[in-house]
């Protein structure tokens, strides 16, 4: 795993978050991984950046607007056999429920803790690069 560059799809609509999401990340969420970031701000541009390249892991903002994390999730579950781990960042521990329901992955709470982060990326990876369907 040392060698290969993950890529990381970040989706906001608000800037400032996705520069968060990036940080608390880094370009090394474990000393075995390095990860690279691709952004979108909408729903559109988060499909079409799924669709056009490979993506190793979802990171989506669950309070974007109009076009929650949550929303997006699901619909690229729904509509991908082949879709990449998800993890939404969401306000509320109480949401988790909902994420459930969206089918995702893993769900980190705001403000992001880099460290609790930078474990869920990992996780998330290393069942990705092992062929491993993410745990629950």
């Amino acid at each position: 795993m040392s060698d290969r560059l993950y890529t990381v799809l970040l989706y906001s609509d608000d800037q400032a978050v996705r520069d968060r999401m990036r940080l608390a990340v880094g370009t090394r969420p474990a000393p075995d991984l390095a990860v690279e970031f691709v952004e979108a701000s909408d729903y559109d541009e988060c499909v079409r950046l799924v669709d056009e390249y490979e993506i190793d892991l979802m990171l989506l903002d669950g309070e974007a607007n109009p076009g929650g994390g949550l929303g997006i999730a699901r619909q690229i579950k729904d509509d991908r056999a082949d879709a990449p781990p998800t993890c939404v960042v969401i306000a509320r521990a109480a949401d988790r429920w909902l994420a459930a329901y969206a089918r995702v992955d893993a769900t980190l709470v705001h403000p992001l803790d880099p460290v609790a982060t930078g474990q869920t990326v990992a996780g998330l990876l290393r069942e990705r690069a092992a062929g491993a369907a993410p745990v629950r």
